[in-house]
């Protein structure tokens, strides 16, 4: 049974080991097995399960992960744990860890060695400054994926699963919800976890779409666009792809391509849809194709 998750025992290991947390890696251990057990149950970790953990910490989620997966394997970055990991997950044999950082790991590698090539689930509680990173790499890199569910902080869940016209609404959220439906699966506030941190977090499960949402025939245009508008969002639409290096059409084309939309001239980006992003990328694939940059 998991021993972690229990704020005495987190202490004693820490304590033990004279581990010392490194705001460079973002180290926040969770403690609240509530929350433990809501993330197992969103991800939905079954008996046959390949289970990726990135950032394991201190084995307190593995632990969890390991009771009811086939085979987990935790990539920690942070040497100074991995005498730790090997201590409180010593009584598992379905657990590999390695050492690396998560971004230079082949993850496809990965579900081809330990899950057949078949989709994984990921699990992770992510630190602020590398969370779009990794979610990002995770699906533009062809991994075999069924679910994402992370410990994010809680605006960065927000900006996740917002639609158009809030303030939280950006490229995170078309990016994300191109690939993904996300849903919020809990709020967690800061004294559930050891170092409390300055903000709250949420628990997001991100489930990969068997098919992609909207019709798009250049999907990496699209994306050029969302980010040429969300660059200089307080620009209306026109003005920030007039303005944007990325993206290379004349005011004339731009004007057309927005009006194809049957939207007004002065619209904001932030009002637009997916499928209305994917409609503009398909103007512009359409009408200026030799335009397009290689």
């Amino acid at each position: 049974m998991p021993t972690l998750g229990n704020p005495k025992n987190t202490i004693e290991i820490i304590q033990k080991y004279q581990f010392a947390f490194q705001k460079k890696f973002g180290q926040n251990f969770l403690i609240d097995t509530h929350v433990l057990e809501k993330i197992i149950t969103a991800a939905g970790v079954g008996s046959d399960d390949m289970v990726l953990e990135i950032g394991p910490g201190i084995g307190t989620m593995t632990q969890y992960l390991a009771e009811h997966a086939r085979r987990v394997v935790a990539v920690e970055i942070d040497s100074n744990l991995i005498p730790i990991l090997q201590e409180t997950l010593k009584d598992y044999d379905n657990i590999t860890i390695i050492n690396d950082d998560i971004l230079k790991v082949d993850i496809r590698q990965l579900a081809d060695t330990y899950n057949e090539g078949r989709p994984i689930k990921v699990v992770a509680n992510l630190p602020y400054y590398i969370t779009t990173p990794i979610i990002m790499g995770l699906f533009e890199g062809e991994v075999p994926i069924d679910n994402i569910t992370v410990m994010v902080q809680k605006e960065v869940a927000d900006r996740m699963q917002v639609g158009p016209g809030s303030k939280d609404y950006g490229a995170l959220s078309l990016a994300v919800q191109y690939y993904a439906e996300p849903y919020i699966v809990a709020n967690v506030p800061p004294n559930c976890f050891i170092p409390r941190p300055n903000v709250g977090s949420a628990v997001i499960r991100l489930t990969r779409h068997a098919t992609v949402p909207v019709d798009v025939k250049d999907s990496k245009l699209m994306f050029r666009l969302i980010r040429a508008f969300f660059n200089q969002r307080r620009k209306t639409l026109q003005n920030g792809l007039n303005n944007s290096p990325e993206v290379p059409y004349t005011k004339e084309q731009i004007a057309a391509a927005i009006e194809s939309l049957g939207v007004s001239p002065t619209v904001r980006g932030e009002t637009l849809t997916l499928e209305q992003f994917a409609k503009l990328a398909n103007y512009f694939s359409q009408e200026a194709p030799c335009q397009t940059p290689t």
